[in-house]
């Protein structure tokens, strides 16, 4: 059976795509060796699976689908612009997620929780909701970089409704990985 590279996501709408754009633009400026991430690809991921059995994919939603029985769509706010692992020694700079709903951790925790039932490791990290916007690749241009950061650390994209949750495949290409949704879970109220 074929492998295809995967990951369980949050898909973001065409608003908070546009304002990720404009955010970037912004950081742009400081002309940091930074690889940015195309706004188009950028979702909110809860589960990495790296390489699994195309024949997977129906296994692993029924396990999410009965993590996510009772879980009705839900708010996201896209807020505060930092960086891991951290903003004076930037790595990753990212978009936070806020939910004050308190839905997205619990949600998380028992993708994670049902995932391991059939033989998906939990990941070791606590999960940090965030956006990855770029990676830094070195230290040129890191002062007008930093001074940027700081610039948009209260950035305030606004919210959005999460309805579904969707199982990625992710082709690593040279121009950046191409995402193809393979299955999507909707939630109750969605």
């Amino acid at each position: 059976m074929p492998k295809i590279r995967s990951f369980l996501a949050i898909k973001l709408p065409p608003t908070i795509a546009k304002g990720i754009e404009r955010v970037q633009y912004d950081l742009k400026q400081s002309h940091g060796d930074v690889r940015w991430v195309e706004p188009s690809r950028i979702h909110l991921t809860l589960k990495f699976f790296g390489n699994i059995d195309e024949g997977a994919c129906d296994e692993i939603m029924d396990a999410v689908g009965r993590a996510a029985s009772e879980v009705k769509s839900f708010s996201l706010a896209v807020k505060g612009l930092g960086a891991f692992p951290s903003v004076r020694n930037p790595r990753v700079i990212w978009l936070g997620v806020e939910d004050s709903g308190g839905v997205l951790k619990p949600l998380q925790g028992a993708v994670e929780e049902r995932l391991q039932e059939i033989g998906y490791p939990r990941e070791e990290r606590e999960f940090k909701p965030h956006l990855t916007l770029g990676r830094v690749r070195s230290g040129k241009g890191k002062t007008g970089l930093l001074n940027r950061i700081e610039d948009l650390f209260h950035t305030d994209l606004g919210e959005f409704r999460v309805g579904r949750l969707v199982l990625f495949k992710s082709d690593l290409r040279p121009p950046g990985p191409i995402h193809t949704e393979l299955r999507a879970l909707k939630l109750g109220g969605g």
